[in-house]
């Protein structure tokens, strides 16, 4: 009877310990398909800088989940270790940690931001291509 629940322990203990890795569709568009290779249904493309959750890794091909929580295939050369997230709507960029603090700009949904760092509770830092950076509410961006 022990021994059942320790194998079962650390088997739970292992597949939880998977910790998902976010990346980002390089600087061209990515083609997304339904299985792990180039003859699989084409799902849709990529733009580039989307943020995306790998979340399985098979020989050169990612399953990715975006935003809107759909899984799609990948080859894994197109991702890049850069970091960022998307706004899930309206967000509000500041120039500190604080919902009291000034706005530095708005993001629409949908825009890409870069992930710069995770900020003090609840908070990511953020920086817009244009080049202006602040901090948003971690729930209000995806990817983090």
């Amino acid at each position: 009877m022990v021994k059942a629940w320790l194998i079962a322990a650390a088997l739970l203990a292992a597949n939880g310990a998977q910790a998902f890795e976010f990346k980002s569709v390089g600087v061209n568009p990515a083609v997304m398909y339904d299985a792990p290779s180039e003859r699989g249904r084409k799902v849709f493309v990529a733009p580039r800088g989307m943020p995306v959750e790998v979340v399985l890794t098979y020989g050169g091909w990612s399953k990715v989940r975006d935003a809107g929580g759909d899984l799609a295939w990948v080859d894994s050369k197109v991702l890049v270790p850069k970091r960022n997230v998307v706004a899930r709507a309206a967000a509000r960029v500041r120039s500190a940690a604080d919902d009291n603090a000034s706005v530095v700009f708005a993001a629409e949904r949908g825009v890409i931001l870069e992930w710069l760092e995770t900020g003090p509770a609840g908070w990511v830092k953020v920086r817009h291509r244009d080049g202006q950076s602040g901090f948003v509410r971690a729930s209000e961006v995806w990817g983090d």
